[in-house]
């Protein structure tokens, strides 16, 4: 995991680093309730929202070097790659379940109607 400068010292600068991408915490609840998703899982997921395949793939990665999403490849043909979530990204379950209940509150002292 790479360190910035304007992070060193700072956790919460760290987490806001981490995840920020407009997709990611989305990839990780997605992981959480479903343990392994292959690529294409993961893109089915989105129900053909603006994530394209390159942001998917980008956002993967720096999960990925993040320690959250752990990356497995099958040496087959086709080749067959699957995600799931490494110890530190379960242990960001409860910070996104956290959000959504605080977002739920939001909502509903804003008048917004919760889905």
């Amino acid at each position: 995991m790479k360190v910035n400068d304007w992070e060193e010292g700072c956790p919460l600068l760290l987490t806001q680093r981490i995840i920020l991408g407009k997709w990611k915490l989305s990839i990780i609840w997605f992981l959480a309730h479903n343990k392994v998703m292959r690529f294409s899982e993961l893109k089915r997921a989105f129900n053909d929202s603006a994530l394209t395949q390159k942001m998917l793939t980008q956002h993967l990665r720096e999960l990925e070097d993040d320690n959250l999403v752990f990356r497995k490849s099958y040496n087959e043909v086709p080749p067959r790659v699957e995600y799931s979530l490494t110890e530190m990204g379960e242990k960001f379950i409860p910070v996104i379940q956290m959000m959504e209940n605080w977002g739920k509150d939001y909502m509903k002292e804003a008048g917004m109607e919760i889905l």
